[in-house]
């Protein structure tokens, strides 16, 4: 007989882990009488940090934050050259679907019904409370909708349409649920959010300010939704549709919010509707919260590593960030452990790194953008202070290095670092009213100003004019924005795992990929002289094909970029270099392929770019993507209403 109760939960009564980096660890809520517990808001808050908590496992510091965010055309690491099963491997392929019966799907899958359900008992407890009205139990309530709201964020989007549950669990209650639509759990998430975030404190208004769910991240949070409601996503029949090409918005209330701009009632229906709806909230939160980008790009990642909060948090650019704590009782945060510089040795611990850049985002920069060696990587350090240089197709994400952290873990260390990982930046805030504004009425003087924003932190003073001003008010047209859009966020946000997200709701995912393919297979044969008489090829010819530099003091100096064609070292200077890349005698240098990794001398494709989207098969990039994940088979197996049938999945190989 199959056990309803093993649908989505391991047992009713949860058991709460190690919570965020400055919280206690909260007791089981229904250890409790419940009107005791949501009698004050100290002890509501135990409950709420429950969900939280929920953070601090391997199901999200490493898996769905990051190493599940792969492959796009900004974050990539490529599987092994076999068909794996059961594996992340087969999810960074575009194979997800071969991992039916792999139990961290499961495991994944339930973290996130956890945390929903305590989200649940929080709203249910605090609404029935005779404490309701308190501003803290206000607070607590918007927190634990906005909570709730993300954690249906990352069901929807890694697995599609799944169950919705708006109850905390009853006895009696029936919990084999059907799917819903990924549409309607959007809408509800945003109207709770929208009727919520007035109660709620603004990140200097708190305590924990920046490191729990407050109101700048709410508004913002309520705008991403709603890009994610006006825009696409995969349909059981396996096709990329928004709601409006496949669903009643006109007249099913389940699709509608209701909310108020400038003292006017609104209803937003349809996809234009939604646009306006994050235009509104965009608007609102830069109103009410205005902020200055910081200077230095890079500070904020360091700060991050270094374990610094926010000091001035009003003025701080991190809307909100996953707390991580640190010490060695499970999971306290992988960051600088799975995403960041690589260490194989040194005094503070070594990582095990599973999310890169693909080789051609490097090329996508403006050679002056200040952000691009920020993001991207070229070395790898054996020690504190002797690095390694890192291939064409392993090419690392800097904006996390745990040599930097100030709370040293020790050499033997490896995991839970304790370094926090950001959900939102102001930045984010700006380039989606940007989009929002271009989508509504084309590329409006207020669109260019939010764009100009997150530009002018890129160039340097000399570049303003040329790299910002004159780039900005040379898109003359909606579509130029818009993909204009669509690559500042990919040099934005390079490693924080946006891309996949943002390019499954553009319904851009398969052009991208295979955009990628044709610009890693160009730059290839260009190196390897092949095809120069074709335009596409030529134009890389310029870049290198080789990389050469030395070691100076254990730090490796590079003659030429790989943007930059191959600069010889002096003569007889160049030694062959070991297997770690090392090179011995004052002024030697050493070499690296480049573009030439990046195509065969044989005239085929690298095994890099053919297995590292291997489960998308169509050379014009224009059908679906299958991104989806299964629900897994234990979950299946329990539910009489459950199954993978349709939404793309790859289920053979």
């Amino acid at each position: 007989m199959k056990n309803k109760y093993n649908i989505l939960f391991i047992c009713l009564v949860t058991i709460l882990t190690t919570s965020c980096s400055n919280f206690l660890n909260p007791p089981a809520p229904s250890s409790f009488d419940t009107e005791f517990v949501f009698s004050n808001s100290d002890d509501a808050k135990m409950v709420l940090l429950g969900a939280y908590s929920l953070f601090n496992t391997d199901d999200y510091s490493s898996r769905m934050s990051n190493v599940w965010m792969q492959n796009t055309d900004v974050e990539a690491t490529a599987p092994s050259t076999t068909v794996t099963f059961n594996d992340r491997r087969a999810i960074w392929a575009l194979q997800g679907g071969l991992c039916s019966t792999w139990s961290e799907i499961d495991d994944r899958w339930k973290n996130n019904y956890t945390a929903i359900e305590r989200c649940n008992q929080v709203i249910e407890g605090i609404q029935a409370s005779a404490a309701k009205d308190n501003p803290d139990m206000k607070m607590l309530l918007g927190e634990a909708c906005t909570l709730r709201a993300y954690r249906y964020f990352l069901l929807c989007n890694f697995w599609g349409d799944v169950p919705y549950y708006r109850e905390s669990i009853k006895l009696g209650m029936d919990y084999d649920k059907p799917k819903t639509d990924k549409n309607i759990i959007y809408t509800g998430m945003i109207q709770d959010m929208v009727d919520h975030e007035a109660d709620m404190y603004y990140m200097n208004q708190f305590t924990d300010g920046v490191e729990r769910m407050n109101r700048e991240f709410t508004l913002g949070m309520i705008a991403r939704l709603a890009l994610f409601r006006a825009g696409y996503g995969m349909t059981q029949d396996g096709t990329m549709k928004r709601a409006d090409d496949y669903l009643d918005v006109a007249n099913d209330e389940n699709l509608a919010v209701t909310y108020t701009l400038n003292g006017q009632r609104k209803i937003a229906r349809t996809s234009r509707d939604y646009y306006e709806l994050a235009d509104a909230y965009c608007q609102k939160l830069i109103a009410e919260r205005p902020k200055t980008l910081n200077n230095d790009f890079g500070q904020m990642f360091r700060d991050e590593c270094e374990q610094k909060i926010q000091v001035n948090i009003s003025d701080g650019e991190i809307l909100y960030e996953v707390a991580f704590g640190t010490g060695t009782i499970g999971s306290r945060g992988d960051v600088g452990w799975c995403v960041g510089v690589p260490v194989t040795g040194g005094s503070k611990g070594t990582t095990t790194i599973q999310t890169d850049l693909t080789p051609t985002y490097y090329f996508t920069f403006d050679r002056k953008d200040l952000r691009r060696d920020v993001t991207c990587c070229l070395v790898s350090y054996a020690s504190d202070t002797t690095q390694r240089i890192l291939s064409a197709t392993s090419m690392a994400i800097g904006k996390w290095n745990r040599l930097w952290m100030k709370n040293d873990q020790g050499a033997g260390s490896s995991k839970s670092t304790g370094i926090n990982w950001p959900l939102m930046r102001y930045s984010d805030v700006l380039l989606m009213l940007a989009e929002a504004e271009n989508e509504l009425n084309g590329p409006t003087n207020t669109a260019k100003n939010a764009l100009a924003q997150v530009r002018q932190r890129a160039f340097s003073a000399a570049d303003q004019t040329e790299k910002v001003d004159n780039y900005v008010n040379s898109l003359g047209s909606k579509d130029a924005f818009f993909n204009a859009i669509v690559n500042e966020r990919a040099w934005e946000f390079g490693g924080e795992c946006y891309r996949k997200f943002d390019l499954v709701r553009w319904n851009l995912y398969g052009q991208k990929i295979i955009e990628t393919q044709n610009m890693i297979n160009n730059i290839g044969k260009a190196a390897q002289g092949i095809d120069l008489d074709k335009p596409e090829v030529s134009k890389y010819a310029n870049l290198a094909d080789i990389v050469y530099y030395q070691r100076v003091l254990g730090i490796i100096q590079f003659l030429n970029l790989p943007d930059t064609k191959n600069l010889m070292p002096p003569a007889n200077a160049l030694t062959e270099s070991d297997a770690n890349g090392y090179v011995s005698g004052v002024g030697a240098y050493a070499q690296k392929n480049w573009a030439l990794d990046l195509y065969k001398s044989t005239n085929a494709p690298a095994d890099y770019t053919t297995i590292s989207w291997r489960g998308y098969l169509d050379p014009a990039g224009v059908s679906a993507v299958p991104y989806l994940l299964p629900i897994g088979n234990a979950t299946v197996s329990a539910s009489r209403v459950l199954n993978n049938d349709g939404y793309g999945l790859v289920l053979t190989n």
